[in-house]
């Protein structure tokens, strides 16, 4: 009798992550669509150096590695953290506090780069957890494994003190058979295309926080979670904004949308739209933003030098490429270069063909 109790719970365990997804309101796809629309602007227009997607991620780095663990009670603003993995020392915190520091930034910069040989699976997030934790002298003995305890979820204020009791997590003895239901049913949907990448995505992250399966630091390997998925469902742009950063900065919605929609998982009638709907509308303002890199008041953070001397020089005059080589002192096929990213930017327009080839600002 045991046993077919086990596997009607797994049954139903399986279900209940398609059963609450059945009914979603049209605001929900409506948002969606918007986020793919920019999406694919994105991809048509950033057409960017590799120093300049360099220089980017470096920034998003540090400003995601400051806001995630920031979420978490850590008091390290950017600047600190920049000075940190620069070298210099930072006495005034704790260790724990720069130990966190470094295994998130670590952690992330490896992500942007391997995201591609990166699998998602249960072994892949266990790895991830003892990479994110390296450096946590405090959390040696669980780096890797999944809780042997119970635990529950704080709500953390300004100063990292914890307030409130967000809600109870599954208990120890079933986080095992839950997270690798979890990931399982996250590996087929996304496989069969059975919903958008994006239901997927957040029905993953908001059922992994509420089984919160490790002893700690599961709140920032959900963000390290969110950025591996959608680098692997082709929302490639998330190196060059941080996610994590529009998260901190909304983090009493972010609160209130976990408790919503978790105080009703394992009821009658889960409902999964809180927090979809928190989570769509940081998704969509951060492709919206990522866009907006391209627009005007932008281009600085995107060009090199000598093509932000040929833009500005255009700004202003319609010109030649010799004369636009003269006036600004950039070598002629330097400015060839730069109206090329200009034109695929958007910024500039060419007039004529050949010798009578003239540009202008759009």
């Amino acid at each position: 009798m045991q046993g077919y109790l086990n596997m009607d719970e797994q049954i139903t365990q399986k279900n209940r992550l398609d059963i609450r997804l059945e009914i979603l309101p049209l605001e929900v796809y409506s948002k969606l669509r918007q986020i793919d629309e920019l999406k694919g602007q994105w991809i048509a227009g950033a057409k960017l150096s590799p120093q300049v997607l360099g220089r980017l991620k470096r920034s998003t780095l540090i400003t995601s590695t400051g806001a995630s663990t920031r979420i978490e009670g850590a008091k390290l603003s950017d600047e600190d953290i920049e000075k940190m993995m620069h070298g210099i020392g930072i006495q005034k915190f704790t260790d724990r506090d720069k130990q966190e520091i470094k295994g998130y930034y670590e952690l992330l910069e490896n992500m942007f780069d391997s995201w591609k040989t990166v699998s998602f699976s249960e072994s892949s997030i266990k790895h991830l957890h003892r990479e994110l934790l390296k450096y946590v002298k405090k959390d040696e003995l669980h780096r890797g494994e999944y809780k042997k305890q119970e635990n529950k979820v704080y709500m953390v204020n300004e100063v990292g003190e914890s307030v409130a009791v967000l809600f109870d997590t599954t208990p120890a003895w079933l986080t095992p058979k839950e997270t690798r239901e979890a990931v399982e049913w996250t590996q087929q949907a996304l496989m069969e295309k059975k919903y958008h990448p994006l239901i997927v995505m957040g029905n993953f992250l908001v059922e992994f926080l509420n089984i919160h399966p490790f002893q700690d630091g599961n709140g920032r390997l959900s963000r390290v979670l969110t950025n591996l998925l959608l680098l692997k469902e082709g929302y490639v742009y998330v190196p060059y904004v941080s996610h994590e950063k529009l998260v901190e900065d909304n983090k009493p919605d972010y609160y209130i949308a976990l408790r919503r929609s978790q105080k009703t998982f394992k009821t009658e009638k889960e409902d999964v739209l809180p927090w979809l709907d928190f989570f769509f509308t940081i998704l969509l303002r951060q492709i919206q933003m990522a866009v907006n890199l391209l627009s005007k008041e932008n281009i600085e953070k995107l060009l090199s030098p000598k093509q932000l001397a040929v833009w500005k020089y255009l700004e202003q005059h319609e010109a030649a490429p010799g004369e636009i080589a003269k006036v600004t002192g950039v070598a002629r096929r330097t400015v060839n270069q730069a109206v090329d990213k200009l034109i695929q930017l958007k910024k500039v327009e060419r007039i004529g063909l050949g010798r009578t080839t003239r540009y202008k600002k759009r």
